[in-house]
């Protein structure tokens, strides 16, 4: 049974400024999206190779009011529609947190209306359920984005079950910080992988703990790609991605390999924002139907970043009458409501 089952109706705001995109959206318990609106920064931080902290904050000043005005107005709906107002506390970077929680806290004083502190990563999870039902249980969960590579097994929305992560950088830092060496600018991900495709992987670079169990570890890769940079140059640069790509592929699929074996499962969910990338998501489409599993992806609109997967995970926490306390943390754990 659903843990929606039997509840009343009604929509939730859904509040995202973990890092440079101020979203918002109202969903409904079943997932329904009823209107989605971003303001993302990319020009703002193109010029400095990732995302500058304080100038995220001012422009989440800027663009959240406008956003919350606007996505009303695209629904249809007031305030009075609202059963609560869900926002990410983390993780993420403090200052960005700090404008999503004191913007959605002064909306739940006007409004009347309960606030919910979400945890960013638990969000992730739920966006592979926006619009439809996707995940069936029992999942192995593969979360990657700019701040996270984790493992996990999920029986429930409230049973999860980290099984492995890394322990060093995550996989869409590597991606951003190559991309950087190669000259190929900010947002690096999407870039790697268009030149990858484009390349033919001649180089062999390390596969970072491959052979050892379900942790990752990406900076010893990304290290050796800089100095081959630093000793021969950027040049063929759509060689040197298919290069990279080819190791991260070859090191997730190892891992996810093994996680399906240690923890079976009926269905393979994979969210994040590196979970856009074509790349991984062809590669894991591969393995699992070798698997017999069932390959869960949500829509690529809802892999990055966004509030619409904030606002259902808060449906989550209103289910199971889940209250966190409503403080910005730069650090939580997937296992964490």
């Amino acid at each position: 049974m659903s843990p929606f089952d039997g509840m009343d109706g009604g929509v939730i705001l859904g509040v995202e400024s973990s890092c440079d995109d101020t979203a918002v959206a109202l969903v409904t318990a079943k997932g329904e999206v009823l209107a989605s609106r971003k303001a993302t920064q990319e020009e703002i931080h193109a010029e400095f190779g990732g995302v500058y902290p304080e100038f995220a904050s001012r422009a989440h000043v800027k663009s959240i009011i406008p956003a919350v005005e606007g996505t009303f107005k695209e629904a249809g709906i007031s305030p009075r529609d609202l059963r609560a107002i869900g926002v990410t506390r983390g993780p993420g970077l403090i200052g960005s947190l700090l404008v999503g929680i004191n913007t959605a806290a002064g909306l739940g004083l006007v409004w009347d209306k309960p606030v919910i502190g979400v945890n960013h990563l638990r969000g992730h999870l739920r966006s592979a359920d926006l619009e439809e039902a996707r995940i069936t249980y029992p999942a192995l969960i593969f979360l990657v984005s700019g701040g996270h590579t984790v493992l996990a097994h999920m029986r429930s929305t409230t049973d999860i079950r980290i099984v492995g992560k890394t322990r060093d950088d995550s996989v869409g830092e590597a991606y951003d910080k190559v991309a950087r060496m190669l000259g190929l600018g900010y947002p690096g991900g999407p870039e790697i992988d268009r030149r990858a495709k484009e390349g033919t992987a001649t180089l062999r670079f390390p596969r970072p703990l491959i052979r050892e169990g379900l942790e990752f570890s990406w900076s010893g890769l990304k290290a050796a790609v800089g100095r081959h940079v630093d000793q021969n140059g950027p040049e063929p640069v759509n060689d040197l991605a298919a290069s990279f790509v080819r190791a991260v592929l070859d090191v997730i699929e190892a891992k996810c390999r093994k996680a399906l074996e240690d923890y079976p499962s009926s269905c393979m969910a994979v969210v994040g924002g590196v979970a856009a990338s074509p790349q991984i998501r062809e590669s894991l489409e591969t393995l699992c139907a070798e698997k017999g599993v069932a390959l869960c992806l949500p829509p690529l609109k809802w892999s990055t970043d966004n509030a619409a997967m904030i606002a259902l995970a808060a449906w989550d926490y209103l289910a199971h009458d889940i209250a966190p306390p409503l403080v910005a943390q730069a650090r939580l754990s997937l296992e964490v409501f």
